[in-house]
This record gives C-alpha cells, structure tokens and sequence, in this order.
C-alpha cells in the first residue's frame, strides 16, 4: 500500500490531497505556502503513515515557475521524511492538465491537488536526484544571466530603431559597431549637431574619435569619412522631434550600460562559484567552452546521477524530435519538441556556437546541416549541432573524463 500527496503550488498557498493506493482520501487541506504550511503537510503524512505503515510514500507536485523550489527543497531536506524515504517528484504541468480533463470535473485548487495524486498513482513519472545546494545556488546566477542578456538585447533593439530616425544609413556606412562605449558616446552627444558633425573638417572629426575612444579605434579616419557619409545620406528632422530622439537614445545607452556591468558582474560570480565544482573541469575542457556556459550547462543538468542516458538530458532540454509512427506509415520529417529547459537549452545552443569557431570536428558538423537546407541554416545548423554536443558532454560528466578532440577523417 502506498501514499500519494498530491500538492498544488501556488505563490501563497498548497492546496493537498493525500490518496492510499485504493484511492480512498486520506487527508485534503489547504495551508500557506511558508515553512508552516509544509511542517503541516509533513504533520499529515507521519500521521497517516503511523495508523496504516506504508510501503512507499510519494510527494508529487507540479513545477509552477519558481514557487514549487522551495517547499520541495524543504521536503527533501526534512530528517523525518528522509527516514521514511519518501520520494519528492516535480511533474510537468502539461502531464498533469491532460490528465484532469480525462475526468471532466471543475477545475478548482482542491481538486487539481486529488487530481495530481491520482497521477501520482499511477506511477507515470520519473524520481529526480534533488539538487544540492552548489548547484542551486549556481542555477540562481545563471537563469538571472540569460534574461539579463534577454534585456541587453532588446535594449540594444530599441537603440537602433530609435537611431534609424536619426541616421537611417548609418548600419550601411559604418564600418564599426554603433555600441562601442566611444560610438554610442558620440552618437548620443549633443554638443554638435548633425549638420555641424557634416561641415566638420575631416582631422579635427578624426582628433574627436579619437579622444572619445582613447586611440583604440583601428582606423578612425575611416570611421570619420563614414560618419560624415551617413550624415549626408540621411533624412533630417526638425529640432523637436530630434530632440526626442537623442533623449531617447540617451535612455537607453545609460541602459545598456547597467545590463553590460550587470553582465560582467554575475559573469564574476558564476566563475567563482563554478570552481567548486568537479565536473565544470570536464565541460571546459572543450575548446570555446568558457567558466560561463559550463557554469549554464551543469547548473541545469545538476549531479552527474539525474540522468542515465544521453537521449534524456536531449528531451529535457527540447532538443529531441518525437517519433510518429502509425500502422505501417512513420514521418520522416518530425518538428521538434516546443517543450524543455529553455535555460539550458539556451546555454547547449550557445556552447555549441563557440565550440565550433574552436574544434573542427564541430565545425564540419555545423557547415553540413548549414548547407543541407536552403532557409535558416544557421538556426538549424545550431540546435543540431548543440544535440551534438549534448553526446560529449554526458560522456564526459558520466566518465568523469576530459575532452579528446576527434580527428578528422
């Protein structure tokens, strides 16, 4: 006979269902989602497992955003609960919503919790080995990162849409980056106008460059014809509207900067934190795999012992393509899964990136599936290569081994 808790996580409360293996409720309740409100479901099972022995008890609940984190590392970090070997499983939510609606009942907290350990019994899920705390913590600084470098991205969007008002021609006749500290400077300075940057001489726009780049620009005479270029190739606009325009791309200059010392200061800390971990050594031992993306990596994939093959790292990642046979037919050209990790999915795909302008076994693999297709080779050609390297890296973690590059045949 087994127990069957059923949790459903939400930010303030736990709405649970506890079911024995004939289905017959044991307890339901609701309780706060705080350490009390799980010292309570705690209080429940013992209590049920002290009038009726168990032979296994298991805690299932769906992992909702980052509310469910905390309570199930409360149940695994419990003495009581770790003496009774009790199993705490995080469901996907999409499992468990199939699954209500083979019952066709209302849909209320209390019966999605009867509902969750209902699919609990059913024994569909698999155990998973709880991060410990290094990787949680590693998993903190990473997940920030990627949507830090979300925000960079989209900041650095809205510069250049807001520039396009300013300079349309400029992406056609500069021959650096506009978000260098010196460009962006410049193009954000009020002291010369454009027409005035235009009838500059050449030498004095040159001396300028220079002085806000610190001499680093390679050829800032070029720069400067291109400049002048631009400025000439443009459309204008009245001072009004221009002036928005420069407060504007003021904004996000300023914003843009705070995201890129935001960067490197969590790029600082993964680094740091990354040292105390074994397996970062195996994973950077990969050309163009740096502290950062192997930080990403194992911060997801968590002790070496969650996965057991290589194919299940790939399908919680969402770098798996379903089979779909039926009868004698079976598709050929199956979509990838829209489902998995996004965050580790994201660091594979950016990995795999680098390691092939540094590997050329890699590089091979990534210029073969970049030409087999004629639209969106290098989004193909990336997501292949990082299911790729997802192989290397479950060898190297489950071997404890460091990288061998192939040789080419």
């Amino acid at each position: 006979m087994n127990l069957n808790v059923g949790i459903d996580v939400a930010k303030t409360k736990l709405d649970y269902c506890g079911l024995n293996s004939d289905h017959q409720i044991l307890f339901q309740a609701e309780v706060p989602n705080q350490p009390s409100g799980v010292k309570a479901i705690k209080t429940a099972i013992l209590a049920a497992n002290h009038s009726q022995k168990f032979d296994k008890i298991i805690i299932g609940m769906e992992a909702t955003s980052v509310y469910n984190v905390l309570p199930s590392y409360e149940f695994n970090q419990d003495a009581d609960l770790q003496a009774l070997d009790v199993q705490v499983v995080t469901l996907n939510p999409k499992m468990t919503s199939r699954f209500s609606k083979v019952y066709d009942d209302e849909k209320t907290d209390q019966i999605d919790a009867k509902n969750i350990a209902e699919f609990v019994l059913l024994g569909r899920y698999q155990i998973p080995v709880p991060r410990d705390e290094k990787h949680l913590a590693l998993q903190r600084l990473t997940r920030e990162r990627y949507h830090v470098v979300k925000q960079i991205t989209d900041s650095k969007n809205h510069f250049l849409n807001n520039l396009y008002f300013k300079l349309n021609t400029i992406d056609t006749e500069l021959p650096t980056s506009v978000f260098g500290k010196a460009m962006m400077s410049f193009l954000t300075d009020e002291r010369y106008s454009l027409d005035e940057v235009a009838t500059l001489p050449l030498d004095e726009l040159v001396t300028e460059l220079n002085r806000l780049s610190h001499g680093r620009f390679g050829n800032p005479e070029a720069i400067a014809k291109a400049l002048k270029r631009a400025i000439q190739s443009s459309y204008r606009l009245d001072k009004v509207v221009l002036d928005s325009v420069n407060e504007v791309l003021g904004m996000y200059t300023n914003e843009i900067r705070m995201y890129q010392q935001q960067l490197k200061l969590l790029d600082k800390h993964i680094t740091d934190l990354c040292q105390t971990l074994t397996e970062a050594k195996c994973l950077q031992s990969i050309p163009g795999v740096g502290p950062v993306y192997s930080a990403g990596i194992i911060a997801e994939i968590g002790q070496n012992d969650r996965f057991t093959k290589q194919t299940k790292i790939a399908k919680y990642a969402g770098l798996a393509w379903p089979r779909h046979q039926s009868g004698n037919t079976e598709r050929q050209a199956t979509p990838r899964t829209q489902t998995g990790d996004q965050y580790l999915r994201y660091y594979l795909i950016e990995a795999a990136n680098s390691i092939r302008l540094h590997d050329p076994v890699f590089a091979q693999y990534y210029k073969k599936k970049y030409q087999e297709v004629p639209k969106y080779q290098h989004k193909r050609a990336s997501v292949l290569t990082a299911r790729k390297l997802v192989r290397v890296i479950f060898t190297l973690l489950k071997e404890h081994e460091l990288y061998q590059p192939a040789k080419m045949v």
